[in-house]
């Protein structure tokens, strides 16, 4: 066999099992080795959207992401996916091939390009080595959660393989699972040097009156660990946006903390004596520019990365471990339970007002547009809980972050770590396909709607049960509320009426347009029927001023 067909095996012995892609002359051996050694393909419509269906797709099912890409331009078309990915900590692959020769019209510096947005370049470089350097990225995949741009040399990809077929005896599981029974998938413990800080946050949860514990990316594999050690501490519980849903259940589940924080939340965090960051770098969104630690707090934060207990809140106190062992070790310490601020007043008070369907508003639908906030609260009632939530970015992405409900931290789908927009439908395919047990809910604006448009024939091609709803401003309306209210000329980032209904039954899909509650019963219908074909909700959102988390996101701008 030849060299790549020896790679295509390798993968799908170290854990391949979906691959995302588009298929070229450099990828097109190395990807049929991947489906004959039982891996499926998922073909996209542009290498953008492969990548981040591939991110999705491995924080939702806990598995290694596989992105299969042709040489130069299927890998510049990937890179905005690979760098969400990299800066996500994503464990993924992608497998692309090169183009050596300096005149090809398809040669680029490849590696340099991957290094430059934080993944790591590795490369099949022999006829004989080609299986163990699969293997051992793979590894740094899996172990070190890095994205990984595998190069497959075109002229070493057609040789013939003369190494050893030395491939693992079981797959490679992923270091931090984010599926629900994942916890402690590592296997690692605090290491030496770490138990002094673990005696000492131990200490620290002991002393403090009003605990909280804000739990981020590296610690959605910890439920069970925090949710008890925070019973033995009286320590309420919140998240960043990316691990929403974390504590859902737990009557001392205050959701997210930051930009989407309620009242409530705001409040109590503020309140706090100690915050713990467990596998979180509270940074400005997590924190509101660090507002919501009051002065006088102790910050304490656990992560598997030395350099994020200084970056943005420093910590005062750090630990650097896995979540759910650190977790599990503190709790060791302690040997009994206390309330902290806990009590049934406030249970009463989080249970009341501590979701955003609680906090009163004025509705401003009118003049055939609806608030988007009385659009997102209908959704959410007529919508199945047991949902799998993707949120692209842009003006309109508070309102489905806050007013969307998720069973647990396996329904929300984040990919904010670049803020790019467009890559918002391409991760709704990406976590329908690890979550089919679950509806999944794509929440788009209009500007990201229209930049990944292509991947609606996708979502049709693969029969997806999908609800997509656009929240359309007709205008890139970050852009209109930041700059518009100091005068700036807005004729560049707003644009006419499109009719994205239209555009949706084009493509195969059911669609409505609602521009008021009343509209809404087309999704219902929907919901009753047989959902042969998805759904899209183009929502006509009304537009005089941006939301107010994003006002105050401007403040780091």
């Amino acid at each position: 066999m030849i060299v790549a067909e020896a790679v295509g095996r390798a993968l799908a012995a170290c854990g391949a099992e979906t691959v995302f892609g588009v298929v070229g002359s450099g990828n097109f051996h190395v990807t049929n080795a991947l489906v004959a050694s039982g891996a499926r393909f998922v073909a996209a419509r542009h290498e953008g959207g492969a990548a981040t269906m591939a991110d999705a797709y491995a924080r939702m099912s806990g598995r290694t992401g596989i992105v299969s890409v042709h040489q130069g331009p299927g890998l510049t078309n990937a890179m905005t996916g690979l760098t969400e990915a990299a800066k996500s900590r994503t464990p993924l692959i992608v497998v692309a091939g090169e183009a050596t020769e300096a005149r090809s019209n398809f040669h680029i510096d490849q590696a340099g390009l991957a290094a430059a947005v934080g993944a790591v370049p590795m490369r099949v470089t022999g006829t004989a080595q080609a299986v163990t350097q699969v293997v051992a990225a793979y590894r740094v995949a899996v172990e070190e959660r890095r994205a990984v741009l595998l190069n497959l040399p075109l002229d070493v990809q057609a040789a013939p393989y003369d190494g050893p077929l030395d491939l693992p005896a079981r797959p490679l599981s992923s270091s931090l699972s984010s599926s629900p029974s994942s916890s402690g998938a590592d296997g690692r413990s605090p290491g030496e040097e770490a138990v002094g800080g673990v005696a000492e946050l131990a200490g620290a949860l002991a002393a403090a009156e009003r605990p909280v514990f804000v739990a981020g990316r590296g610690a959605r594999h910890a439920r069970r660990e925090l949710v008890d050690l925070a019973e033995r501490t009286g320590a309420l519980l919140a998240t960043s946006a990316v691990a929403k849903g974390l504590f859902r259940g737990s009557p001392w589940d205050l959701d997210v903390s930051g930009g989407f924080a309620t009242p409530l939340t705001a409040e109590l965090i503020r309140a706090a004596d100690l915050v713990v960051a467990w596998g979180c770098a509270l940074n400005m969104w997590t924190t509101r520019h660090g507002s919501l630690i009051s002065p006088g707090a102790t910050v304490a934060k656990v992560d598997l990365d030395a350099a994020a207990l200084k970056t943005h809140v420093p910590a005062d106190l750090g630990v650097v471990g896995d979540v759910a062992h650190v977790a599990r070790s503190v709790a060791a310490r302690l040997t009994s339970g206390k309330a902290g601020h806990r009590s049934p007043a406030l249970a009463a008070r989080i249970r009341d007002e501590g979701r955003w369907q609680a906090v009163p508003y004025e509705d401003e639908s009118g003049d055939g547009r609806i608030d988007p906030r009385t659009l997102t609260i209908a959704l959410d009632g007529l919508l199945p809980s047991e949902r799998v939530l993707a949120i692209d970015s842009g003006n309109f992405m508070g309102y489905p972050s806050m007013f969307m409900d998720v069973p647990d931290e396996g329904g929300f789908c984040f990919t904010q770590a670049f803020q790019s927009i467009g890559l918002g439908l391409a991760t709704a395919i990406g976590a329908a396909l690890a979550r089919p047990d679950r509806l999944p809910v794509a929440a788009l604006g209009d500007g990201g709607a229209l930049m990944g448009l292509a991947e609606l024939e996708t979502v049709v091609r693969l029969g997806l049960p999908m609800v997509i709803v656009v929240y359309d401003d007709e205008a890139y309306g970050a852009e209109v509320h930041h700059f518009g209210p100091h005068g700036h000329p807005l004729g560049t980032v707003t644009f006419p009426p499109a009719d994205l209904a239209a555009i949706a039954r084009g493509h195969g899909l059911a669609a409505v347009t609602v521009t008021r509650r009343a509209d809404l019963a087309g999704v219902s219908e929907w919901l009753d029927g047989p959902r042969d074909r998805p759904l899209l909700v183009h929502a006509k959102v009304t537009r005089e001023h941006g939301s107010w988390w994003l006002e105050e996101a401007f403040k780091g701008h």
